[in-house]
């Protein structure tokens, strides 16, 4: 792979389904060419990879930009996860903040890169939370003894505390095909143990797109790994 000369760091919020996402979109960088550095290094590009889970978000979310541009005060700072969904006007309206991505954009984040100037104005791209019918499988290998490996994402409960359903979209589940196909890949990078993660994995099953459900239960899909 060639490297095109940019360096790109990534911070996590909140839970093990957004560390293996972040895993994710780090690997989509670097089929671009771009070299990975720790968050406190100089980075021309900072993700930040937020939650609303917590009810300082926005507090957490304002420290890690000031952050990114303390250590580069020109760098392209994106944000991503489920505070970026429910609130990407607001987080755009931070300073520093360059691009908002919503819960499906994040998944093509380098689409959006062809120009990394700062803006006076936070750019968003972000869906209407019903249109988060898509699954993207994703896994994290953090110490490189345990990995993330999502199974799940969304939620059709609405409970009426829970920010979730509106950050994340329905309920939907990847194959038992494609979970085996990255659980072989997370072995294959030395892992020892994997731990399945997802917004609700006992709902796993569900189609994407709100189509039926796989013909695998979770209970299958526990057997098979």
């Amino acid at each position: 792979m060639q490297l095109n000369g940019k360096r790109v760091a990534f911070h996590t919020l909140g839970c093990k389904l957004n560390f293996s996402e972040t895993s994710t979109i780090a690997r989509s960088f670097e089929g671009e060419g771009y070299a990975q550095v720790p968050f406190e290094e100089e980075a021309d590009i900072y993700v930040i990879n937020t939650c609303s889970v917590t009810h300082n978000a926005d507090k957490e979310c304002r420290s890690w930009v000031k952050k990114a541009l303390k250590s580069n005060s020109e760098a392209f700072v994106i944000i991503v996860g489920c505070y970026a969904q429910l609130k990407p006007e607001e987080i755009a309206a931070i300073d520093g903040v360059d691009l908002v991505l919503g819960a499906t954009e994040k998944f093509k984040i380098t689409d959006y890169l062809e120009d990394l100037s700062k803006k006076d104005m936070g750019e968003v791209h972000s869906c209407e939370i019903d249109e988060a019918d898509s699954y993207v499988g994703s896994y994290s290998i953090g110490d490189r003894t345990r990995a993330f490996l999502k199974v799940q994402d969304g939620c059709d409960y609405k409970c009426t505390y829970c920010t979730i359903p509106l950050a994340r979209g329905i309920s939907r589940s990847d194959t038992l095909e494609n979970v085996l196909r990255n659980a072989r890949n997370i072995v294959a990078e030395g892992a020892r143990e994997i731990v399945l993660t997802g917004v609700n994995i006992g709902d796993y099953g569900k189609g994407e797109f709100g189509t039926k459900r796989h013909e695998h239960t979770f209970l299958d899909l526990v057997k098979a790994l």
